[in-house]
């Protein structure tokens, strides 16, 4: 199996490839294993490879089977997998056991082949951590790939491999798709499963994991093969009663749906980014939907200090668990500025600090499902920028102490944050734009637990609009 073939298929086709015995499982290894040869080299994307024959397939039924995935450098707890959470404090750092998203991806039959660059502790934008260096865009090398699962989305859209574990507590599944090309959606709270024996919960109510992907089919079949709650969980979600995958080819009802492109106190939206969302919104329309514009009465900035001050318990509770197991401290030389800075004021949060921004993010949550009433989806440009420069937000811009990075980053990626405190599935999927070289895309937000008319949305546009056939100029085709 040459590259040409190997970056042809998705993860489900590459499969039934498998499955079908048109190739072998050491075939398509091996082509993985050219294909990060090929290219890793100027994308950096993947920092830590593994022996696949040290991690086998572990269910050979699995929807998955066979193909290759990298883990995210964050939070992924598959054991015997490197874990450094992309940080100097993680170095060294591996699970003797699996955590449960680790374990539901083993289960759908994925082939490790190593763990992908992440921003530190997921704290950035950017992927361009102290350890690792920075990650490059397929479409541009001197571009960012965004944060934080940068590393997967660079090796997902270059060709390395069809899918990628990602994270999101803020954009950080779905700015790195945006900005490479790609699908990525944040599950509903509580979807997939959070909890770690290991490491604190206390993210779980901003933070869910899932994967970023070239196609909408494998992100659904994903989310089948990855959600249902665990015995216990705080917010057990159920698995439906259809799967994901049959959504994505299921014609949707007439849907209405809201179209907004900035948010009020938001610095503007890049006219490109306005551009993709409203040429969607013609396109649904077209496609016998009610599209209307809508802006909710909700601040930007209050949402990025709401989504901030959520983020703080469990952040510090990760840094600090990282640290006692490797016995490293936490420092200004074991932590960029922005990490410590957070660290530091983490501890400075009172109870009435973080009880207040609950009842706002409740208010939040309670505003968008007034809106939910009248409106199935909210439309919006799924970023607020084109891809930055590497470097441009690097954390050796920023001093110690200074929380800043927040607020500043975040306007690359404003219609993200909501969907994190709201608990909201949000899925951004490609929508290149004509005369710009860089990937813009948009992004569906549904109502709470509603991923199935998402996927009837988007399979409806990837049918009208595919982008499968679209290469960045670094790739292992290419």
């Amino acid at each position: 199996m040459n590259l040409e073939e190997y970056s042809r298929f998705d993860g489900l086709g590459l499969a039934e490839l498998i499955a079908t015995k048109t190739v072998s499982k050491a075939e398509v290894t091996a082509a993985a294993e050219k294909a990060l040869d090929a290219v890793n080299g100027p994308l950096n994307a993947v920092v830590h490879l593994v022996d696949p024959a040290v991690h086998p397939v572990a269910n050979e039924a699995g929807a998955f089977a066979g193909v290759p995935f990298v883990l995210k450098d964050l939070g992924h707890r598959w054991a015997g997998a490197p874990s450094s959470m992309s940080s100097r404090l993680g170095v060294g750092l591996k699970f003797s056991e699996d955590g449960p998203i680790a374990a539901r991806f083993k289960q759908a039959g994925f082939q490790l082949m190593g763990v992908a660059a992440s921003s530190e502790f997921g704290m950035n934008a950017v992927t361009e951590s102290v350890l690792h260096g920075p990650t490059r865009n397929p479409w541009d090398v001197t571009r960012s790939t965004g944060g934080s699962s940068g590393g997967g989305a660079a090796a997902v859209a270059a060709g390395i491999v069809p899918v990628a574990h990602a994270t999101d507590g803020g954009g950080s599944i779905r700015q790195p798709a945006a900005w490479c090309g790609l699908v990525g959606l944040k599950p509903s709270r509580g979807r997939n499963p959070y909890a770690s024996a290991a490491m604190s919960d206390g993210n779980a109510w901003v933070v869910a994991q899932h994967v970023v992907s070239r196609s909408l089919r494998d992100t659904a079949a994903a989310l089948d093969a990855t959600c249902g709650p665990l015995s216990g969980d705080f917010i057990p979600v159920p698995r439906p009663a259809k799967t994901f995958l049959s959504e994505v080819s299921r014609k949707p009802r007439q849907l209405r749906i809201a179209l907004c492109t900035n948010w009020l106190d938001a610095s503007p939206t890049d006219p490109t980014c306005v551009q993709a969302a409203t040429e969607a919104a013609k396109c649904f329309e077209r496609l016998g939907h009610i599209v209307e514009e809508v802006r909710p009465d909700i601040s930007y900035l209050e949402m990025t200090d709401v989504c901030f001050e959520l983020f703080l318990p469990g952040m510090s509770d990760g840094v600090l668990a990282v640290s006692a197991m490797t016995g490293i401290p936490a420092s200004e030389d074991t932590l960029e500025p922005p990490t410590l800075a957070t660290l530091q004021k983490s501890r400075r949060q009172t109870t009435d600090e973080l009880r207040r921004a609950l009842d706002r993010a409740v208010w939040m949550s309670r505003e968008m499902g007034k809106l939910h009433q009248r409106y199935d989806v909210l439309l919006t440009p799924a970023v607020s920028q084109l891809p930055c420069e590497v470097g441009k937000y690097h954390a050796s811009t920023y001093k110690q102490g200074d929380t800043s990075f927040w607020r500043k980053e975040g306007e690359l990626y404003a219609f993200s944050p909501l969907a994190s405190i709201t608990g909201q599935p949000a899925l951004v999927l490609p929508h290149f734009v004509d005369g710009c070289p860089l990937p813009v895309g948009i992004q569906l937000t549904g109502a709470n637990g509603d991923e199935a008319t998402l996927f009837q949305l988007g399979g409806q546009l990837e049918r009208a609009r595919p982008w499968s056939g679209l290469r960045p100029p670094i790739h292992v085709a290419a």
